[in-house]
């Protein structure tokens, strides 16, 4: 097979800034780069950094002054030869590095072409590759450790340990396939049944953490809901950290949604605040509340807002008793107001106190959020990998169903060698889950999310 052509891309993003670095990889990184720095010397140490003269190859015009580093395989990124250039940051620096390194030979590298290499050439496996991409986009610590652990192997582990689960269940029945006339066969079928229902409990284990692990990505869709003037843009002004609503004492100021992406506890959130929920005949206002109600319907969390100084309305009442399907927070706003402020009396169970005057209560309101949406990623404190993507469950839940399609079929008394059809679709699921049976479709999707120069 011949050796894949060098690619070169800014791995760094434009505008100003102190440096920006310019990668190559292939099997020409080396004398490319060697072309736009002459003065490097002819055999440089590898990871050693190298402060040079960078020119244009064409014409000998200086473009900067630069550091370069090399990276031989296998021992790259890549696991081809790599170098770095590391210019000045800027607008135009960076981009007369990569034109010379074009000129003197490589090709511009295309959307994550620097992972895909590194998938190809057994650096990394899918899950990993995914972790990459988590990284470089996750907006909260929660996601970020999550993919920390994912980029270590965790879930490639786990999944890869369910895997030989079902080699070694493959094997214990060609075992008693192998005795088919003994009563009393080396390796009995209540054994088999026992280990396949192991490996069904640990797929479960790993399902479970789906709906909550994919909201990492995604963020937790939390809507501000509440009468008019009760508080709720003070609320997510204060939340996302930022005047973003408009805020009056005249009831019905909000008349769209405003939606923000922040870190609440740790964990990812998209907050809206919404038009204020009451009958009216204005006719903006009342396109507000309809909004507003279609934001309430997809939720994932709703924070009601009612002031701290009086109970909760017949309306409001049947509000809360009309969404029992989607968690519920009540934000007692405006606690600075009552007559003790915060020092008064505690909130009721699925409250929490706040006041955005002076900061108190809004700790209180994060962590609870987190609580709420994310307990069973709290509650698992990291020691389970975390099923992140759409992917993962639907590879993990296709793997369970054909490892219950085996133990049902030996239920029904049908032969051993019939059940064992379903586990080698359970295997299969699992290996295109890691990326050992690559899907040219999946690969494509996957790696036009990532930027050029990764």
């Amino acid at each position: 097979m011949a050796e894949p052509d060098t690619i070169a891309a800014v791995g760094t993003p434009p505008g100003p800034s102190a440096l920006a670095v310019v990668r190559l990889s292939g099997v020409d990184a080396f004398s490319i780069v060697s072309l736009l720095c002459p003065g490097l010397p002819e055999n440089p140490e590898p990871r050693k950094a190298y402060l040079t003269r960078a020119r244009d190859p064409s014409s000998g015009e200086g473009l900067d002054r630069v550091l370069v580093t090399f990276f031989p395989r296998p021992d790259s990124y890549t696991g081809e030869d790599m170098a770095e250039v590391s210019s000045h940051g800027g607008w135009l620096s960076p981009n007369l590095v990569l034109e010379g390194c074009l000129r003197a030979g490589a090709r511009r590298a295309v959307e994550g072409e620097f992972t895909r290499r590194a998938y190809l050439n057994g650096k990394m496996d899918l899950l990993q590759v995914e972790a990459v991409l988590d990284l470089i986009e996750g907006r909260s610590r929660a996601l970020h450790e999550t993919a920390v652990h994912q980029l270590e192997r965790g879930l490639s582990e786990r999944i890869g340990g369910l895997r030989e689960g079902i080699v070694s269940l493959e094997a214990l029945l060609v075992h008693h396939l192998d005795f088919p006339e003994e009563d009393d066969p080396p390796i009995p079928l209540e054994r088999i049944r026992g280990k396949a229902s192991e490996l069904a409990e640990a797929m479960d284990v790993l399902l479970r953490t789906a709906p909550e692990g994919e909201l990492l990505r995604d963020g937790a869709l939390t809507v501000l809901a509440g009468r008019p003037n009760s508080g709720k843009s003070s609320l997510f002004n204060a939340l996302i950290g930022e005047e973003r609503a408009i805020v009056t004492e005249i009831p019905g100021t909000t008349r769209d949604a405003l939606e923000a992406t922040v870190s609440l506890g740790g964990y990812p959130f998209r907050l809206v605040d919404t038009a204020g929920l009451r009958e009216t005949d204005e006719r903006v206002e009342r396109i507000g509340v309809e909004v507003a109600r279609r934001y309430l319907s997809g939720a994932d969390l709703i924070l009601f807002c009612v002031e701290d100084n009086r109970t909760l309305t017949r309306e409001e009442e049947d509000f809360l008793a009309g969404v029992r399907e989607t968690p519920v927070l009540v934000a007692r706003t405006k606690a600075d107001l009552t007559p003790d402020g915060l020092e008064g009396s505690k909130a009721s169970d699925g409250e929490v106190r706040v006041s955005v005057v002076t900061g108190e209560g809004l700790d209180d309101l994060r962590r609870s959020v987190a609580d709420v949406v994310f307990s069973g990623l709290v509650s698992l404190g990291g020691e389970v990998p975390v099923l992140t993507r759409r992917r993962h469950t639907e590879g993990i839940d296709q793997a369970k169903r054909e490892l219950e399609g085996f133990q049902n079929a030996l239920d029904q008394g049908l032969p051993a060698e019939v059940a064992a059809t379903h586990l080698r679709p359970a295997e299969t699921a699992l290996e295109e889950l890691l990326g050992v049976i690559p899907r040219e479709e999946i690969l494509d999707r996957l790696f036009s999310e990532f930027c050029i120069g990764k």
